[in-house]
């Protein structure tokens, strides 16, 4: 399906080569490359500058929930921004929407998090996270409690702090990072366990490495661990069950803050608000949250901290104390707003409940592509979902990177509706929560033509015969 757009895409790719600079794009072909320009959207749908039709299946990034053009979200902001466009944060000054969005954020979260910081994005959140700790610990008298444990193939955010918590090997080359307080630990992805060990077995030694390393940094310096309950940039990698839990209790007996990144998986994409405790069993210290804050119309961030926490940093004694972080944006009134609405659309028309419907049959349908004979992997929950391709199914080696396997999938995807998210060997696929059932059969049956078309591809040019796998 098209739409008769008037846009010169020639021209516009010229101006975008002559003066944008993309996040992760390739630079040797940064001035050359064709560009995907998206012009309009509407629902689950995107539209390019030519005016060709996609299933928008990578959902912005993680994070339109409620899908394109929803004119009562524009009619909030725009109400916002007439009201009151915009007011500084800090210090005692403060605003209707973020009050009232601060309140109705907090009544989902679990435990006693009751306390919520804003920012403007996930990196942020995580970052103001990361550093109210370092300030917890301080302020109470613990300064040797700097260490922070994380994992491979994690993704906390693009600040220098965020980035070196983070573990993904291909964003880490030409840059520098904070090594001597931050630690990271095995990846723990089942499919990769080693041969022969069971998934339980997995999980006690994903468990391990935990509790080894807060004894090899002494339990005294260790400030906390911080874990995404799915990791999602890093493949959509869910951990062993009973994996989250655990963890949380390692933490527990050695006083080591645990902070649940749910900048991706909150806001229904688990099909909850907040996933940590009713998907996971996890009552975490802090949360982290962005992304399906605001569906994306609006950046906005922000961090849940518990009242135990809060509590502690706002003593008498604190008076002339300051915790010195936050943004000219924090709590801005019209990103708030667009936060109020985007709440009242997920609750009225009860989103979550139709991601815990859909997201079974949305696994289960993409599962079905295991059959062809480069898919190694396909692993996910709810409206999460990653297919890894292997050049040979029974070794589990990756396809090679020369190879471009993602880019090809998707070149091939884009002709046929569908926009999905190719990273190295892994193609990921995320769509707005509001995504139906025939949507969900459009994109599989997208995406397995485009994997055959790619696998003949290969065969032609002689790099794979699937006899040799």
């Amino acid at each position: 399906m098209t739409r008769n757009l008037q846009f010169d895409t020639a021209a516009l790719t010229d101006q975008d080569h002559a003066h944008i600079i993309h996040p992760w794009i390739d630079l040797g072909q940064a001035k050359t490359q064709d560009l995907l320009i998206v012009a309009e959207s509407e629902g689950a749908y995107i539209y390019d500058s030519d005016g060709h039709r996609m299933l928008d299946g990578m959902g912005g990034m993680w994070c339109v929930q409620i899908g394109y053009g929803r004119e009562e979200m524009a009619q909030a902001i725009a109400e916002q921004v007439r009201r009151m466009a915009y007011f500084s944060p800090f210090g005692k000054i403060s605003t209707p929407p973020a009050i009232e969005f601060a309140t109705r954020i907090a009544n989902y979260a679990p435990g006693d998090l009751k306390h919520v910081f804003f920012t403007t994005g996930g990196s942020t959140a995580v970052d103001s996270a990361l550093r109210f700790v370092q300030f917890y610990f301080g302020f109470t008298g613990k300064p040797s409690k700097r260490h922070i444990i994380t994992r491979e193939y994690a993704y906390h955010g693009s600040t220098y702090l965020t980035a070196s918590v983070s573990g993904k090997p291909a964003d880490r080359a030409y840059l520098r990072f904070e090594t001597e307080t931050v630690h990271h630990l095995p990846v723990p992805n089942p499919y990769r366990r080693p041969e022969g060990m069971s998934e339980a077995e997995f999980c006690d030694k994903c468990v391990a490495d935990l509790e080894n390393k807060i004894l090899e940094l002494g339990p005294d310096n260790v400030a906390c661990f911080i874990a995404e309950p799915l990791l999602a940039s890093g493949g959509v990698i869910v951990p062993p069950k009973g994996y989250q839990r655990r963890t949380l209790e390692v933490c527990r007996k050695y006083g080591v803050l645990y902070i649940s990144d749910e900048v991706v998986t909150g806001f229904g994409r688990l099909g909850e608000i907040f996933a940590s405790e009713p998907v996971f069993d996890l009552v975490p210290d802090i949360i982290t949250s962005a992304k399906g804050l605001t569906s994306g119309y609006v950046p906005l961030g922000a961090f849940l901290v518990s009242d135990k926490l809060y509590d502690a940093v706002t003593v008498p004694e604190a008076k002339g104390k300051f915790f010195t972080n936050g943004f000219t944006y924090s709590a801005h009134p019209v990103a708030c707003a667009a936060g109020l609405k985007n709440l009242d659309i997920i609750e009225r028309e009860n989103l979550c409940q139709h991601v815990r419907d859909i997201g079974p049959y949305f696994q289960s349908k993409f599962r079905e592509l295991s059959n062809l004979p480069l898919v190694g992997d396909v692993r996910g929950s709810h409206l999460m979902l990653c297919v890894e391709f292997v050049k040979n199914k029974k070794t589990k080696e990756p396809v090679p990177a020369e190879w471009n396997f993602g880019n090809r999938i998707i070149n091939e995807t884009m002709p046929r509706g569908l926009l999905a998210r190719p990273m190295g060997h892994l193609v990921v696929l995320s769509p707005p929560l509001i995504v139906s059932k025939a949507q969900i059969d459009e994109a599989a049956e997208a995406l397995r033509g485009a994997i055959i078309a790619v696998t003949d591809s290969l065969m032609r040019d002689g790099l794979w015969q699937e006899k040799a796998a």
